[in-house]
This record gives C-alpha cells, sequence and structure tokens, in this order.
C-alpha cells in the first residue's frame, strides 16, 4: 500500500512537471507521461483534451484578430480617397472666396473636422499595417543628433505656427543609433503632434549622448496618467480641440518596440517628458 501511494504522488509530481512546461510553451504541447495508474491516464487525457481545445481557441482568437485588423486596414484605405476628395473641393471652395459670414464659419469648421478625420483615419490606417506586418525590421546607423536638426528645421513652421518658441538641446557631437529612418521620422511626427497639441506654451527638445530623445512641455487642465499614456485609445482630455483617436502615442509605442527602443513618460509638476531610448550603435 505505501509503495502504491509512493509511486502515484511520484506520478502525480511528473505530471504536475509536465502541466508546467506545457504552459511555458504557451499550451503548444501536450501532457507526456508514462503512467500506471487508469485513473492518472485518465486524468492527463483530459488534460490534454482541455490543452488542444485551449490552442484552438488560440489559433481562432489569433485568425479573428488577424481578420480585423485587415478589415481596419481596407476600411480606412477606403475611406481615404472620398476624404482627400472633400478636403480638396472644400479648399477649393476656401479659395474662391464665393463664402462670407457665416457660411464662411462653417466652411473653416467642415474644413478643420474633415483633416480630424483625415488624420484619424492615417492613424487607423498606419496602426493596423503596423500590427498586421510580420516582416523583420533592417535596422541602420543612424546620425540621431543630425536627424533631430533636420526633423527641427522641417518642421519650425509647424512649431512657430502654435506659437512656441522651442528650447532646443542637441550634444556638440554625433550620437549613433540603431533604427529605421522613416520609423524614427514617424515616431519624431507623432511626438511633436502630441506636444503641440497638449502644450501649454512651450516646448523642450532634446538629444542625449546615450542616445535618448526627450519632447518635454507644461501642460493645464487634465493631468495625464503616465501609466497608461503609450495605451491604445487613451487621451489625458478629450474636450481639447482636434479631437482624435487617441493612437499616436501608442504608434510611437509599437515602433518603438520593432526596433528595440523604450519608451518612458515622467511628470513633474505640470511639466511632461516624454522619452524615447534607442540602441547606442558604436
Amino acid at each position: 500500500m505505501l509503495r502504491k501511494t509512493f509511486l502515484l504522488k511520484r506520478q502525480l509530481r511528473k505530471l504536475a512537471l509536465e502541466i508546467d512546461r506545457a504552459r511555458e510553451m504557451g499550451y503548444d504541447r501536450q501532457v507526456r507521461v508514462q503512467l500506471i495508474d487508469d485513473d492518472l491516464i485518465e486524468l492527463a487525457a483530459a488534460i490534454n483534451r482541455s490543452l488542444d481545445r485551449q490552442k484552438q481557441l488560440k489559433f481562432e482568437a489569433e485568425a479573428a484578430e488577424q481578420s480585423l485588423r485587415r478589415s481596419v486596414s481596407d476600411i480606412a484605405h477606403d475611406i481615404r480617397t472620398p476624404l482627400a476628395v472633400i478636403k480638396g473641393d472644400l479648399q477649393l471652395i476656401e479659395r474662391s472666396g464665393a463664402l462670407t459670414g457665416e457660411l464662411k464659419d462653417y466652411l473653416d469648421t467642415c474644413l478643420e473636422k474633415t483633416e480630424t478625420l483625415k488624420e484619424m483615419t492615417d492613424r487607423f490606417f498606419e496602426l493596423a499595417v503596423l500590427e498586421s506586418s510580420t516582416e523583420p525590421i533592417r535596422l541602420r546607423r543612424i546620425d540621431l543628433t543630425s536627424a533631430m536638426m533636420e526633423f527641427i528645421l522641417e518642421n519650425e513652421g509647424r512649431i512657430r505656427m502654435a506659437g512656441i518658441e522651442p528650447e532646443i538641446s542637441l550634444p556638440s557631437k554625433s550620437v549613433f543609433i540603431s533604427a529605421d529612418p522613416q520609423m524614427l521620422g514617424r515616431m519624431l511626427g507623432n511626438l511633436l503632434g502630441n506636444a503641440l497639441k497638449y502644450s501649454d506654451g512651450d516646448l523642450k527638445l532634446a538629444v542625449t549622448e546615450d542616445g535618448c530623445v526627450r519632447f518635454a512641455n507644461s501642460v493645464s487642465g487634465s493631468i495625464p496618467d503616465t501609466e497608461r499614456l503609450f495605451d491604445r485609445s487613451y487621451r489625458a482630455d478629450s474636450s481639447r480641440s482636434g479631437g482624435g483617436a487617441g493612437l499616436g502615442l501608442y504608434i510611437v509605442r509599437i515602433l518603438a518596440e520593432k526596433q528595440n527602443a523604450e519608451v518612458a513618460a515622467s511628470l513633474d509638476g505640470s511639466t511632461i517628458e516624454i522619452s524615447v531610448r534607442f540602441k547606442v550603435s558604436e
């Protein structure tokens, strides 16, 4: 009797170990262990049936998610063309000067909302493409200091139109990082767009010698939750003009992950700083 009890405990330990291994592999393997007790054999078979079902559900969920992403991408792509036509027609009406007074105000509102809808559609399309892409990213050695200088020069008009005089801090020497040039540009654009939308009139742009890009600005009204700032669809203050889907910083996070970079956000009083740290390339 004692021998049988000992053997059963030993078999149970093996079964538990196999279950742990299956869990570590994402339940993509069955429980594989030689058992001598009929009840334990039936238990192992039941566990394997459960694992098979869980694997099937996981596969179906992934397929459904992939299908949804393709649908979002297709819908966003289909909407972009008529939106561009609508925006173009509204701009032609604006340039004609045919509308004045209250009608001109209505036209300005239509143009503003059309631009907002276009930006949201572009973000949804970009996100759908990013999340569905399985192609490996080819990282290159990039001079981050020069890239930031070029970005600031290209967006100088955009910054000044927002009534902001930026404070810029760049290293005196080149800082080389491993990144994708196009992804880096999209990240900087999203970070700047977020800063301009929520800034209380100031903006600090910086590159550090350890491969970090920093955007800092003071905010008023709703104080953002730095723990959720990079979550999908998070917006600190939905009442701000321009609306949006809250995808800008989430896309920054996705792009950073694809380049082995790290994002972070911190709050010092009413000043928020968002940073992206890249791998330094010697």
